[in-house]
């Protein structure tokens, strides 16, 4: 598998000081290197201006072209600033795709309030990566009705659910999801994973609807690597969950 490309759907920029996050592009390019990761997906969600954490992502692109692509970020807390630097984002700086993060929002995925949001990525058909269980939901609350709901009344977005693909009683709700829907993405990122969860998440959605990611630099990318490369699935399985569905879903062009 020596040439296929390798692309990490998840991962994280700017300076957290809480995690020893910094501004250092070059601290990620010696882990890719490292670990034989081609091109990572990189975000910024920690500050509360979507404008500054999006302006980040596009100088570190812009500086390294063919090592990052760059995920927007917007909030609904802000819903009179939203819609209006999605368009800025995607037209202007080039982002590829969505990355929300409901907890800081502090409602769920399916609220409401994000639906302009959505409505725009709707008419785009923008990929959009998101958690998708929180503390306050009700219970019985499953991820396999809300995506369903969420496909329908959005059919055009591809849902990308983040840390879903790992194995685990998460991960064969989110598995199931993905039966109701062509357009919803299992991301592998996790801190560990069950033995064999991985090989049963690839089975049970289908090797084309998995994404690589390792939530750098939160989580350790070679443990992300290592779970998929010794997964009993086949190569060609391997090959794409490491990159060639990234491409494919993101049209990039390596």
């Amino acid at each position: 598998m020596d040439d296929t490309p390798i692309v990490d759907f998840h991962v994280h920029v700017g300076h957290w000081g809480r995690h020893g996050m910094t501004d250092e592009p070059e601290r990620f390019l010696r882990a890719m290197d490292t670990t034989g990761v081609d091109v990572a997906c990189i975000n910024c969600i920690f500050f509360g201006d979507a404008r500054r954490g999006n302006d980040l992502v596009a100088s570190i692109v812009e500086g390294h072209p063919t090592r990052f692509v760059g995920a927007a970020f917007v909030t609904p807390y802000y819903p009179e600033e939203a819609i209006a630097e999605l368009d800025r984002a995607f037209d202007q700086l080039g982002m590829k795709f969505l990355k929300i993060y409901p907890p800081y929002f502090g409602r769920s995925v399916d609220d409401p309030a994000y639906f302009p949001i959505y409505e725009w990525c709707n008419e785009r058909g923008t990929a959009v990566m998101s958690h998708q269980i929180f503390p306050w939901d009700p219970p019985g609350t499953t991820i396999e009705r809300r995506f369903a709901a969420l496909s329908e009344r959005f059919p055009n977005i591809r849902w990308v659910l983040a840390h879903a693909g790992a194995g685990g009683g998460r991960s064969r709700d989110a598995v199931a999801a993905t039966k109701v829907s062509p357009n919803i993405y299992l991301e592998t990122a996790s801190g560990g994973s069950v033995h064999g969860g991985f090989a049963e998440v690839v089975n049970g959605a289908g090797a084309n609807k998995v994404l690589f990611g390792s939530d750098m630099p939160l989580f350790d990318v070679r443990i992300d690597i290592a779970k998929i490369v010794t997964a009993d699935i086949s190569d060609d399985a391997k090959r794409k969950v490491l990159g060639l569905n990234a491409i494919e879903l993101l049209g990039l062009e390596l």
